[in-house]
């Protein structure tokens, strides 16, 4: 059996604003109506002989995955939450550990969850030719046929052909992001191929390399697989194991160190959509070379993304530049810049905001809420929840709240009190008293909250009950 992994831990942070640590962008859809993450999935579809893919997500992202794979009617056969990033080694490992725990010969997929893929049959033709590797115990990856002299990829320099197929290599080497006279000279060459971070090996095989040049990484993988718990439809990793395991990638973990390594090369209109000017290249355009999304007004305007999330944006006159509109943040930069966007990422962190972590609309397992004002000692919030979901038990020290309901019918614990509300009726949380909102109505319910108190974060949060198993 193939079992597809699926490894969506990353951050996205060159694709700021949209893309933030609490939404990045593999839970985006950035091309199609659906997000990266649901696309890698649904491009599976038509493979033999595929187990349920085995999922690898950050802890803070859980929800999101559980709802996108709802949403698109997959059932994981697990989905692994990793405590702490430590980068692709350790994660393909637990992952690798998973799959032998369902059957003892699995053969691992490796995929990334952010990356687009045009020519499907393309993707599953190499697959089939990787599967062949495997089976000889290979580690095998996907080298993409480079179309110009990128410096933003990794390169494969491509060995001795191999006899099972056509496009299978071995590798003679790998190179890191070269210049661009280097890039030039490797796509003039033929040699060479991108490095797309894709893998297809015997979850067996790549444990053993593992183990042999990275035997820390590979305890501390297992150590944390072995003490792992379930929780809800969660696989939560041991976190102490998993924080002391070395942080690195599968390339310089195993791949550029075996002896077993080979490639398929192939042409599938790949891209990693790693920065906004690789996402403006794959989209539609109009005459003047324009990818324009959202409520947009355009004139005179050449060569450019423009984006709006939540307001009219007009640009006239301009060309090249990337314009990116959210509700609460607008990124303004010419194309060349767009490997700087980090620059604006650590200037919020370094200035202690909070637009790199969270949209104004914030997504949680009941719903979302989203900020509509605040000021000295008060905040208000717009609140859904999903039909027949609930918020946990709770009260706060520092702040009282006031519901009023717009829309759908509530059922509000208050203390002693258990209260059924229906659209402009409203209610009052005093502080320190427990309280919880539920929606036992067939449609969302809305409702807009004002926050009363001295301090107003979302940890001043004490829950005594929780569906969710949130602490």
């Amino acid at each position: 059996m193939l079992y597809p992994v699926i490894l969506s831990g990353g951050s996205g942070s060159r694709l700021w604003p949209m893309s933030r640590a609490a939404l990045p962008k593999q839970f985006l859809p950035l091309v199609s109506e659906r997000t990266l993450f649901q696309e890698t999935l649904l491009r599976l579809k038509g493979l033999p002989d595929m187990a349920a893919p085995l999922l690898v997500c950050n802890n803070e992202h859980r929800f999101l995955a559980a709802e996108q794979l709802r949403d698109i009617g997959i059932r994981p056969l697990s989905l692994i939450l990793e405590p702490v990033g430590r980068n692709t080694a350790p994660a393909v490992a637990v992952a690798a550990l998973a799959a032998q725990a369902d059957d003892a010969g699995a053969t691992m997929l490796v995929l990334p969850a952010d990356h687009l893929i045009r020519n499907v049959p393309a993707f599953h033709a190499a697959i089939q030719a990787a599967r062949q590797l495997a089976q000889q115990d290979k580690l095998v990856t996907f080298g993409i046929t480079p179309t110009e002299p990128a410096t933003g990829f990794g390169y494969i320099e491509r060995g001795a052909s191999l006899q099972t197929g056509e496009r299978s290599y071995a590798v003679a080497r790998f190179v890191e992001k070269p210049d661009l006279e280097k890039a030039r000279q490797f796509l003039a060459s033929g040699n060479y191929f991108w490095n797309s971070g894709m893998f297809v090996f015997k979850a067996a095989a790549y444990l053993h390399e593992l183990q042999r040049y990275r035997p820390e990484i590979y305890q501390a993988a297992q150590t944390a697989w072995q003490h792992s718990t379930r929780d809800l439809d969660f696989c939560r990793l041991d976190e102490k194991a998993f924080a002391a395991c070395p942080s690195d990638s599968i390339d310089y973990a195993v791949m550029e160190r075996t002896q077993s390594a080979a490639m398929v090369t192939v042409e599938m209109g790949w891209s990693d959509i790693g920065s906004w000017s690789s996402l403006s290249d794959v989209s539609a355009k109009d005459a003047q070379g324009n990818a324009v999304r959202g409520d947009v007004y355009i004139a005179e305007t050449a060569n450019s993304l423009i984006r709006a999330e939540s307001r009219m944006v007009a640009a006239i006159g301009v060309k090249d530049l990337v314009i990116v509109e959210t509700a609460d943040a607008v990124l303004v930069m010419h194309k060349s810049f767009a490997q700087d966007v980090k620059q604006a990422v650590e200037y919020l962190k370094q200035a202690e905001r909070t637009e790199h972590l969270f949209h104004r609309r914030v997504y949680r397992p009941w719903g979302y809420y989203e900020g509509i004002d605040a000021g000295d000692n008060f905040q208000a919030k717009r609140i859904m929840v999903k039909p027949g979901s609930k918020l946990s038990l709770q009260m706060h020290h520092q702040r009282a709240e006031h519901w009023v309901v717009v829309s759908g019918k509530a059922r509000v614990t208050r203390g002693e009190d258990l209260l059924v509300l229906y659209p402009n009726q409203s209610t009052y949380i005093p502080l320190g008293v427990k309280h919880r909102l539920e929606n036992i109505g067939d449609e969302p319910l809305y409702l807009i909250e004002v926050q009363s108190g001295s301090y107003l974060g979302e940890d001043d949060i004490v829950r005594f009950d929780d569906v969710y198993g949130r602490g």
